[in-house]
């Protein structure tokens, strides 16, 4: 169960480091070639996952005596974020329906599967725990 804890915490960090990258594009930021419409509301859901997963990352990493929980909740907040950010895709809530939509339908996507998978995994362990 160690090594899930640590692969979930470095996980948890790998995934913020997305979040914060995407928060990026949605503020404006170009990176290199790849840019996408300001959504500001993006921008801040973004930042608020990335920063719960690092305090879950870190939290599961130094071995805190909530880290279980914490990676449950975390990853439950941010699966929470790229849901809601698919809700918006769905609606048209994106500022031009042609402006980097498929980028961000992969990018919900995959985060969705990720974020499932390691929500999936800490509920396991939390049950296993017992």
């Amino acid at each position: 169960m160690d090594a899930l804890r640590r692969s979930l915490g470095w996980l948890s960090l790998l995934y913020a480091l997305v979040f914060a990258t995407f928060a990026l594009l949605h503020a404006g930021v170009e990176l290199g070639p790849v840019w996408q419409p300001v959504i500001v509301p993006a921008a801040i859901v973004e930042t608020l996952c990335c920063v719960v997963l690092v305090g879950g990352g870190c939290g599961a990493l130094a071995r805190r005596p909530w880290a279980w929980d914490g990676l449950i909740y975390t990853h439950a907040a941010a699966l929470g974020g790229v849901l809601l950010g698919m809700l918006a895709l769905a609606f048209g809530a994106e500022a031009a329906p042609d402006e980097g939509n498929a980028l961000l339908t992969a990018y919900h996507g995959i985060m969705a599967l990720a974020l499932a998978a390691g929500l999936s995994g800490a509920f396991y362990v939390s049950r296993v725990r017992r």
